[in-house]
């Protein structure tokens, strides 16, 4: 046997093809000289063997992905939640899916801007100096329900025990417990009525796009009526709560024109789950702008004027600086009351340092604080809440 040069060598890449042999003919003449025609046309088999090498490096370059990328899932400290049924947006957006991701008192959240920040826990309480402040003056909207009462309402999704008490209880039995917590803060402090009512998530943040990529997960219009009506029937006031998720502020709450075009209805953002491009709800804690709160206002003074119903309340939620951007051009609009809830669970001092914080080193307008029966241990008493300074006119159980 003849030496060769050794394959993919120079000697072997420049020496000349052998020529091809050809076996006898057993068919026409005219399609063999056809299919060698077509054969002189092709490669030697050295060029065909680079070409297969370059196509195999080429192959594995592209199935390998970006340098340095990681190619991971999803997060496993968020809870699964029970699946709801698939409801119409209350916005332009398309229809979601069916399945809840995100538990807004279980939630462990990242402070950052998309990067990849890693998560820091639970809700973090921001400390801050107690402040002896007190509270507004003269209310700069007439016919409102603030000063003159304190607010106290129910919060969750109703169906979802882990997205707060609304979610754990039926309606009735939601009524019966929500009547004995008001009587609680009436003897508390008996110089100020309460008025009771429902604080239904009305977009909940999802970790998925969803249909619109908005990252949200709309409440049924069947269950926000069911709540309207229920509502109604009971002497209640209700507010739809807006995590606005990848969505405008300005769109995920003027879905909800239905609903607050009704007297008793009222509305509440939640900033936590306000994402910027990049962002995804439960991995970072979101924000609004003070320009989207002053729009708000405005606009609810509209929907006052639009229908001629009393003056709207607006709940803000915060518990972090950074949710509220540019918190100091925020400012009272004359028709619409604005409360600044101190959102965020942990024991009575974590508490007061936070509301000192949120309310009590910036007043807007009315001050408002959340409690949670589960997280908060212990769970500050009526009597604790009402000596607060400023004083909350508003107070939140999840």
């Amino acid at each position: 046997m003849s030496e060769t040069p050794k394959p993919f060598s120079t000697d072997w890449y420049t020496q000349p093809d052998e020529p091809k042999r050809h076996r006898p003919r057993r068919h026409a003449p005219r399609a063999v000289d056809i299919a060698l025609a077509i054969g002189k046309r092709l490669p030697g088999e050295r060029a065909l063997g680079v070409l297969t090498v370059f196509v195999l490096v080429f192959a594995s370059m592209w199935m390998a992905g970006p340098r340095g990328d990681a190619h991971s899932g999803t997060s496993g400290t968020l809870p699964i939640e029970t699946p709801i049924p698939a409801g119409e947006f209350q916005t332009e957006g398309g229809q979601s899916s069916g399945t809840s991701s995100i538990s807004t008192d279980t939630l462990q959240v990242a402070e950052g801007t998309g990067d990849g920040a890693a998560p820091a826990g639970p809700k973090q309480e921001k400390t801050a100096p107690k402040l002896d402040l007190q509270a507004s003056e003269a209310p700069s909207t007439a016919n409102g329900l603030l000063p003159g009462h304190r607010i106290l309402t129910f919060y969750g999704f109703p169906g979802d025990d882990k997205m707060g008490i609304l979610g754990e209880y039926d309606k009735e039995t939601v009524l019966a417990r929500l009547r004995e917590q008001a009587a609680a803060y009436e003897a508390a402090d008996p110089s100020t009525p309460v008025l009771i009512g429902l604080e239904v998530i009305a977009s909940v943040g999802q970790q998925e796009p969803m249909a619109d990529g908005s990252y949200l997960l709309d409440a049924p219009t069947a269950l926000l009526d069911e709540y309207a009506d229920f509502c109604e029937q009971n002497g209640l006031l209700l507010f739809l709560d807006v995590q606005v998720g990848r969505r405008t502020v300005e769109t995920d709450t003027h879905g909800l024109e239905k609903w607050l075009a009704k007297p008793f209805v009222h509305l509440a953002i939640d900033p936590e789950f306000a994402m910027k491009p990049g962002q995804v709800p439960g991995e970072h804690i979101g924000q609004v702008d003070a320009s989207d709160v002053t729009a708000t206002q405005n606009w609810l003074v509209g929907l006052s004027q639009k229908y001629g119903i009393p003056p709207k309340v607006l709940i803000v939620h915060q518990f972090h600086d950074g949710m509220i951007e540019n918190k100091d051009k925020i400012a009272p609009v004359p028709g619409v009351q604005l409360v600044i809830d101190a959102d965020g669970w942990g024991p009575p001092d974590q508490k007061k340092s936070t509301y000192a914080f949120v309310n009590g080193a910036q007043q807007i307008e009315y001050d408002g604080i959340k409690l949670f029966y589960k997280q908060d241990d212990p769970i500050m008493t009526p009597e604790e809440i009402v000596r607060l300074s400023p004083v909350p006119l508003v107070v939140i159980y999840q």
